[in-house]
């Protein structure tokens, strides 16, 4: 009998902790490292499958903190355009979860925040998951490739309380809250992800949030949040952040820092100086990013908070007097969510036949084409769709993005799902960052224009992750530690995928070992489903 299943031979080794590269040899035996030595120490005659990996580097898998793949992976559990990045773990959460469902809420897909995938059977299911665990247990039991965890959506945890009500939560129903957050803890969540420019989350008042992370400190937990602004009030999301972690005793990461619009990019600078000293004084407060200069979430997000209350945003499109009142707030941009003027919009995510024309063309030239003010055009062609629709929002700025990538405690993230360019293509464009965000740090920003070291980038992408999310034996190539391996090629690795033509898979990363099983092969994803669950402490 071999004394290991897979030896990589002559790597470049980059153990994800920051320290310098070396050569070495890694060797994998049934779902964990079992040791790394100096160029061949092992007898090869004692492993089944030896793996040359002259001129490659080898790396702990990465550990994607912000992925939308719960719809994805329902659809598809190989996650093609995360594997192929060298994604060995999926991270969702984002404002919405599919379970637990209750209280409220009676159908967990309508609160969904990604686009709308076709799951099939799932959809009737999910409304038999009662509690949070139920639906991750169900989606690796099906077959995953990549490593699922989940915060708890905060979305979710409201929706159950209250529905989509506004104002603030009464006793009862904060305190159920607190209950349903206790549950899904003990089930393994990581914390509770709040996305607060979107309702039902927008709806929650700072004192809220705080006592429900009260709940996730007692467990270990994370408090992770899309800021309430990151445009004209971006102190003000971030220094309420700050303010929750503090007051609740609990770690806060922040989703996908920016600075959104152009007016705001100068207060980049003094975000970083906010988070540095909100750490001097103590306070566990770090955040991830993507490395693109755009955004995407749904055309809704242009309107104000109160135009979804009660869930009546398509009702309120159709009323004359509220239409006028949306349009009399939105003449001035800074009253939307996303503080976009139409030029810098675009719409791609459009499912009527009718508005393909549309894809890739920026509102303001949709709303030119229609004869219409942008506003009019925006709401008329949500009540068509009757789904958010898919937006591009091209707010930040490159030389902040570069910045943002240097600091210490920020880490890399997608803010996005993963697709298979086969059944992707047809749903429309999506943002390339669901193909490239990993090889494009590691090509662009690493190779490229050596902005930072390799080391530090897969730290980042890395172990770095696996520290602030509690998850063990992961995120670090060590003896004993669970087998998510990638191997690539640090001369070649970089991201195809584009804003005009998304569905791209990235190239460079040639392996991948999840729990110790090859689900990428010479870059061909070999149809493995070897995804566990991954529970936080």
């Amino acid at each position: 009998m071999p004394a290991f299943d897979t030896l990589i031979t002559n790597a470049q080794v980059v153990d994800g902790t920051g320290n310098p590269w070396y050569y070495g040899d890694v060797a994998l035996t049934g779902d964990r490292i079992t040791a790394i030595t100096p160029p061949g120490t092992i007898p090869i005659e004692n492993v089944a499958v030896v793996v040359d990996a002259t001129g490659l580097v080898v790396c702990p898998g990465f550990i994607d903190i912000q992925s939308h793949s719960i719809l994805p992976l329902l659809r598809d559990g190989r996650c093609l355009s995360k594997i192929t990045q060298g994604v060995t773990t999926e991270i969702m959460g984002e404002g919405w979860t599919p379970a637990p469902c209750g209280g409220q809420i009676t159908d967990p897909y309508a609160l969904s925040l990604g686009a709308p995938i076709d799951v099939g059977e799932w959809r009737e299911q999910m409304k038999g998951w009662r509690r949070f665990g139920d639906w991750l247990e169900a989606t690796a039991a099906h077959g995953v490739s990549p490593n699922i965890g989940s915060f708890l959506g905060g979305g979710t945890l409201r929706a159950y309380a209250k529905g989509m009500a506004m104002g603030a939560a009464t006793s009862d129903e904060l305190a159920l809250m607190q209950r349903v957050m206790a549950e899904a803890m003990e089930d393994g969540a990581l914390g509770v992800a709040y996305a607060l420019i979107y309702p039902p989350d927008a709806y929650a008042e700072t004192a809220e949030i705080v006592e429900v992370c009260k709940v996730v400190a007692q467990y270990n937990g994370v408090y992770i949040s899309h800021v309430r602004s990151e445009a004209a009030r971006l102190h003000e999301g971030i220094n309420e952040a700050i303010e929750i972690s503090r007051q609740a005793g609990c770690p806060a990461e922040i989703y996908h820092l920016k600075a959104s619009g152009q007016e705001n990019w100068h207060k980049m600078p003094e975000i970083i100086a906010m988070i540095d000293k909100a750490r001097a004084n103590g306070t566990d407060v770090t955040a991830d990013m993507y490395p693109y200069v755009a955004s995407r979430t749904g055309l809704m997000a242009l309107f104000p908070i109160w135009v979804s209350a009660d869930g009546a945003f398509f009702e309120n499109l159709r009323n004359p007097a509220t239409r006028t009142r949306i349009r009399e707030e939105m003449i001035n941009p800074a009253h939307g969510l996303m503080a976009s003027p139409p030029e810098a919009v675009m719409p791609v995510g459009f499912e009527q036949p009718a508005h393909q024309q549309y894809v890739g063309k920026r509102l303001l030239e949709i709303a030119n084409a229609r004869s219409q003010h942008w506003i009019d055009a925006a709401m008329d062609l949500l009540l068509a769709e009757q789904q958010r629709i898919g937006t591009i929002y091209f707010k930040m700025s490159e030389e902040n993005l570069q910045l943002q990538l240097q600091q210490p405690w920020i880490k890399v993230s997608t803010d996005a799902g993963g697709y298979d360019p086969a059944w992707g293509k047809p749903l429309g464009p999506v943002h390339p960052r669901s193909y490239g965000t990993y090889p494009r740090v590691l090509g662009t920003y690493v190779r490229e224009q050596r902005l930072i070291p390799l080391e530090d980038a897969i730290r980042k992408m890395t172990s770095s992750v696996a520290a602030r999310l509690g998850l063990r034996g992961r995120g670090t190539l060590c003896a004993g530690y669970f087998a998510d391996v990638v191997l690539f090629d640090a001369a070649t690795i970089g991201d195809r995928a584009t804003f005009a033509d998304s569905h791209q898979l990235s190239v460079g990363v040639r392996d991948v070992w999840i729990n110790g099983t090859r689900v990428l092969q010479d870059g061909v994803h070999t149809s493995a489903t070897p995804g566990q669950v991954v529970r936080g402490s």
